[in-house]
């Protein structure tokens, strides 16, 4: 997709008066120019970042992806550049995950009677849910019936060691690929390879997403091999049918090999010599999610989901910029407004001259969108005694919760979950520093009901924190019709909110590191294996 970049420093320089003064404009440019940042929080220095981590170029910063690869590579030269102490591995910033990529490598062809058809525009491969495709250099060519119609297929025997084709049937769904599980697993799981008409009839989005790789960790590894599975054209499937019985050569790859995947870790040392092996924890997650398989109208997507769900956001007006096509899921909010904050927190109390007493320890974590699995690593591999952790302070999507966004909504909304789950004295201490605070928000615990059922306590890292019986708040704007989509663009945040929110979490962070009791367990730790319950 490509932007109208609004470059003109004439027009970042109007807009930054009309931020500061805490007046949001009616539309904020698509693309800004970085500044340099200063040393307090301010809505300028939130912007500024934040139009750099949530830019097309990163791709919405994928876990494995070469724009997440640039995203924590920033944050950590910022740590750096702030005197942060590393506190990843081997002396770095950086605590890599095990994780893997595995997909169909690119340019995979099949050459039948001099014909050329190619992975990706021809056909595309099927992976069964813990399976790993079979490599496969080739074979004879052998009908094997029809899709979806059993009583026409040729027996296992027959189908061992061979290339077996499957006649498309209108009757298997192409909407959804689980049609095509059955002959792979079933009949045909000792074939050379198994190909099955029907690519025509896939949606394009289908088709993309052939080609998309998956994550995971090394340790969900799939164990069982199923033969090469391939949803082919009508053009191919008639070259196909018309050399049965030749033997043809399949040079189509199915590959793992190591993903980036790294959570950010730096430290702030505390001032007093005998809290100093403590920490206070501030976290936030670095990554999102990859680009959607099929492009969209940016602005039409999004007025069509604001009728849906029946908020009233501040929405471009019609004309005021080209129609643009859009496939990129910025994560702009989340969790980008998180990262920022993080950042913006971390070069506050760095470069302020009086020091927390306890030091200060912050994570970016990754893989947050992919089931939390760099929480999970780092409170199963601390780069720091877990013990020394007195509580976890977590920001995830906090720059919206305005009255177009969700129910209540409004300047001094602000979403509370987890602080007094574990430690009373937590939320109490939050709940003073706010009252303290010239803006104080109103904060809604509404979501921390028990069994509420979006689990908002579950589907954030600092549920991975409390489980190792670590006092945690998550601080959380709500979600709002951009959640998830290629309109989570940095132009509809609110960074006057955003910059409240952090203010507030940096107070509370100082607040947490200058007392001289850690917030107090009120019962025996959780068990760490325990299955978290909201």
């Amino acid at each position: 997709m490509v932007l109208r970049a609004f470059r003109a420093a004439a027009l970042a320089a109007a807009l930054m008066p009309i931020v500061a003064s805490g007046q949001r404009p009616a539309a904020l440019p698509l693309k800004l120019e970085p500044r340099p940042t200063v040393g307090a929080i301010t809505r300028e220095d939130l912007m500024t970042r934040l139009y750099q981590i949530a830019d097309d170029s990163m791709g919405g910063r994928p876990t494995g992806s070469e724009g997440h690869v640039k995203v924590t590579a920033y944050i950590a030269a910022e740590a750096k550049r702030l005197g942060l102490l590393p506190g990843g591995d081997d002396g770095s910033y950086f605590q890599s995950l095990p994780v893997v990529s595995r997909g169909f490598v690119a340019g995979g062809s099949i050459r039948v009677a001099g014909k050329r058809f190619a992975l990706g525009s021809d056909f595309g491969g099927l992976v069964l849910p813990g399976r790993t495709p079979a490599a496969s250099a080739g074979g004879s060519i052998v009908v094997g019936g029809v899709m979806g119609d059993t009583t026409t297929w040729i027996s296992a025997e027959e189908a061992a060691g061979k290339i077996v084709l499957l006649k498309a049937s209108p009757r298997v769904v192409t909407m959804y690929p689980r049609g095509f599980y059955p002959p792979v697993s079933s009949r045909f799981a000792g074939a050379a390879a198994v190909l099955m008409g029907g690519w025509d009839a896939m949606p394009s989005t289908l088709q993309a997403a052939t080609m998309r790789r998956a994550i995971s960790r090394v340790d969900d590894q799939p164990t069982r091999a199923m033969p090469l599975a391939l949803i082919i054209s009508d053009a191919m499937a008639k070259t196909l049918m018309a050399a049965e019985g030749q033997h043809i050569a399949m040079d189509v790859a199915y590959e793992q090999a190591a993903a980036p995947a790294r959570n950010v870790v730096a430290i702030l040392p505390g001032s007093d010599p005998r809290l100093r092996g403590q920490y206070v924890a501030l976290g936030a997650h670095s990554d999102h999610d990859p680009l959607t398989a099929w492009p969209v109208d940016h602005d039409s997507l999004r007025a069509a989901n604001a009728k849906r769900s029946g908020t009233s956001p501040t929405l471009l007006p019609r004309g005021t910029y080209p129609a643009r096509q859009d496939s990129i899921k910025n994560g702009a909010d989340d969790d980008g407004t998180g990262t920022v904050a993080l950042l913006e927190i971390a070069e506050a109390m760095a470069t302020a001259p009086v020091k927390p007493r306890r030091s200060t320890l912050f994570v970016w974590h990754v893989a947050e969108e992919l089931g939390l699995w760099g929480a999970e690593h780092f409170t199963s591999h601390p780069t720091v005694p877990l013990d020394s952790v007195v509580a976890q302070l977590n920001m995830d999507m906090i720059g919206r919760g305005g009255v177009g966004d969700i129910e209540n909504g409004g300047p001094q909304f602000l979403l509370l979950v987890g602080s007094r789950r574990l430690s009373k004295e937590l939320g109490d201490v939050l709940e003073s520093v706010n009252a303290a605070r010239d803006f104080s928000f109103k904060f809604d615990y509404s979501w921390d009901a028990d069994g509420h059922p979006q689990r908002i306590y579950c589907r954030s890292d600092h549920a991975l924190y409390a489980r190792q019986g670590i006092p945690v708040t998550f601080f959380f704007t709500g979600l709002h019709l951009d959640y998830h989509q290629v309109t989570d663009e940095p132009q509809y945040i609110d960074y006057d909110k955003l910059y409240h929110v952090a203010g507030l979490v940096l107070d509370a962070a100082r607040e947490l590191g200058n007392r001289d009791q850690r917030p107090r367990l009120d019962g025996p730790k959780p068990s760490p294996n325990a299955a978290c319950r909201q």
